[in-house]
């Protein structure tokens, strides 16, 4: 029971996990316990770029370093520690962000075909947005149609990716202070594919090696991350399929139903999303899945697809990034519908021990043993009826072993768009972050917290997620969320209003005012662009600073798993935001590329890195440097009102 319990915190989970040994069925936590990992390559000290290795150079365990000895440790060609670490660490830069800049550029292409009309079956929602991007990048509105404007915003954001010189437009999103710390740098970033070809080629085999200079490229690659790809992904699927509001909707397993269709939509792209969400209450479909023995279909979403489709439709969430396995394991799972990013090969073998039919729909990522049945943007609405009816026709063959954990579902209110907290807290005509800022600065709240990041099968499933953010509430610290990260503490109850009783004085008379939960839901992993959104907010609005690092907030990915962490975390860390990593960290092979960004980046940046896989630890950790920046605005000190009568106001300067 002990070595169960040390798997997961999630009971429908353990249920689950109990079920697949019975079954015969081998999953992730199994794997996980089997396949112990390399603790050399774990700690970016084993270099493979080039066919004279792999070089495996780890840090001698237990002793002092000579200098000698650190000469000795070098690969064949020469390359030092420093140099393989840093090269690793940019690698794994590079690759997270030209997973996020794909899916961007996926996400223009779509917009693109509903502007010029190619598509009837989506429409472009929000027009206020359009327009206000339009706006932002300068062109003309006029009495020009929707669709015009938007063909010209599609086609200068498409250019963004390949851009070769002057720099991404988003960055002038940013506070002014922070955009001169990135020039005087030399890290705004040009164009976003240029970025990531130029981290491939200064970590090939004799380019780059100089750690400093890697490590500026990674700042400029994660940048065009974080103000590139995932910022226009996330702006062009809020006017495609609505800017996210709050909504009310339901987590985790017991989400599935045992007398229907159930359809799981996992990975990473809403354009399948969106178009199942609307077949799925077709009357024709719920009328087939009615002939074949069902009372109706059931949508729930997996990882980041699941957010998306949470935020505009309600669709509940069956589970995070270490549940696609187990969904599959309760036997009651028609059909589960995948497109890119974090979606497990064991899956396929999952599903064989059960009934399961396992979709895929991208080119780009097939899976061995699965159905391909590629999804069409132009008739997105035919390609979700063929998989639909797939499921459909799938649900006579399942097996006499289902179980569904009912009672495991959990409340939650997701939706909070940067959008969506301007008019909470200000109303409608009045929007505006000067009540966030206020609060933080009366000292009710004591700052802010960006929680967000993946599940790791290293650590406890979510245990670190809701520990810390308990731990943060508690002390008055306001978290926004994103991911599996987010799911996790909705799984435990956070993410309702009624969660305000977990908090200090301070943040729940906030929370009970406003009528917030004190953990606010804001999107898939691509939408931490809406968190830099916010806290370049904060900073407008005044009263705390004149950059992203004087605010008193932090970033923590506290399960991470995927090279996208390392990207969001570097272009927050080179935003100004001071930013800790669990489970482990790949560049403590090394002491100079550590040191470099757990203290150096600071100085060049005004955030930096930091590594701590005890939650109550990195809860302080957040609260110390939250504390910190209170103190360099002066908020240290209690401050008494006072009501200036006549004769006061005009002494006033």
């Amino acid at each position: 029971m002990a070595e169960k319990e040390a798997k997961s915190i999630d009971k429908a989970n353990l249920e689950m996990i109990d079920k697949a040994a019975k079954d015969g069925c081998n999953i992730v936590f199994d794997r996980a316990e089997a396949m112990k990992p390399c603790p050399i390559g774990q700690e970016g000290s084993c270099c493979s770029v080039c066919a004279m290795g792999p070089c495996r150079v780890p840090l001698p365990k237990g002793k002092e370093e000579t200098p000698e000895e650190k000469k000795k440790r070098r690969g064949v060609c020469g390359a030092t520690s420093e140099t393989i670490a840093a090269r690793n660490f940019l690698r794994k830069i590079a690759a997270g962000s030209a997973a996020h800049s794909d899916h961007g550029r996926r996400v223009v292409e779509a917009f693109l075909a509903i502007a010029k009309g190619e598509t009837k079956d989506f429409v472009l929602k929000d027009e206020q947005k359009l327009l206000q991007l339009a706006l932002d990048l300068g062109i003309e509105i006029g009495d020009r149609s929707n669709n015009e404007i938007a063909v010209e915003v599609g086609e200068i954001l498409m250019a963004e990716f390949g851009k070769q010189e002057g720099e991404l437009l988003f960055l002038k999103r940013a506070p002014l202070k922070r955009q001169e710390i990135w020039h005087k740098l030399g890290v705004a970033p040009r164009g976003i594919d240029r970025e990531v070809v130029e981290a491939m080629h200064r970590t090939h085999m004799g380019v780059d090696q100089d750690y400093n200079n890697l490590l500026l490229q990674g700042s400029r690659c994660a940048l065009a991350d974080g103000w590139g790809g995932s910022m226009i992904a996330t702006d062009l699927q809020d006017i495609m399929f609505g800017t996210p509001a709050p909504v009310a909707s339901q987590i985790n397993l017991g989400v599935l139903k045992e007398d229907e269709v159930n359809i799981i939509i996992h990975g990473h792209e809403p354009h399948l999303a969106e178009a199942l969400a609307v077949v799925c209450q077709e009357p024709e479909m719920i009328k087939y899945a009615k002939s074949k023995g069902a009372n109706g279909i059931n949508l729930a979403g997996m990882c980041c697809t699941a957010n998306e489709i949470l935020m505009r439709h309600g669709v509940p969430i069956a589970g995070n990034y270490l549940q696609q396995e187990t969904a599959i394991v309760t036997g009651a799972v028609e059909a589960m519908v995948v497109d890119v990013q974090c979606i497990m090969q064991g899956i396929v073998e999952a599903a064989t021990c059960y009934h399961t039919k396992i979709i895929t729909t991208d080119p780009r990522a097939k899976i061995q043993g699965a159905t391909h049945l590629e999804f069409d943007d132009i008739h997105a609405l035919d390609s979700a009826r063929k998989m639909l009816k797939m499921a459909i026709d799938n649900f006579p063959n399942r097996k006499k072993n289902v179980y569904i954990p009912k009672e495991q579902k959990a409340d939650m209110i997701a939706g909070f768009s940067h959008e969506t907290i301007n008019y909470l807290l200000g109303g409608l005509y009045r929007a505006s972050y000067r009540p966030l800022n206020d609060n933080i600065i009366n000292g009710r709240i004591r700052g802010l917290a960006g929680v967000v990041g993946c599940n790791n099968a290293r650590v406890t499933h979510d245990e670190v997620h809701v520990t810390l953010c308990k731990e943060l509430i508690k002390n008055d610290v306001l978290v926004l969320q994103t991911g599996c990260s987010a799911m996790a503490t909705a799984k435990a109850g956070l993410m309702v209003p009624e969660a305000a009783k977990y908090c200090g004085d301070g943040l729940r008379s906030v929370c009970e005012t406003v009528g917030i939960p004190p953990v606010l839901h804001m999107g898939s992993c691509v939408d931490n662009s809406r968190i830099l959104i916010a806290a370049t907010a904060v900073v407008k609005d005044g009263g705390l600073g004149d950059d992203i690092s004087d605010l008193p907030a932090a970033g923590v990915a506290p399960e991470w798993m995927s090279e996208k962490a390392l990207s969001i975390g570097q272009y927050f860390v080179s935003s100004g935001v001071y930013t800790i990593f669990g489970v482990n960290w790949p560049t403590l092979g090394n002491k100079e590329v550590t040191d470099f960004l757990f203290k150096g980046m600071e100085g060049l940046y005004g955030g930096m890195w930091d590594f701590e896989p005890d939650p109550y630890k990195q809860a302080k950790l957040v609260i110390d440097h939250i504390d910190k920046k209170r103190k360099a605005l002066g908020l240290d000190k209690a401050r008494e009102r006072v009501l200036y009568d006549m004769s006061m106001r005009q002494q006033l300067d």
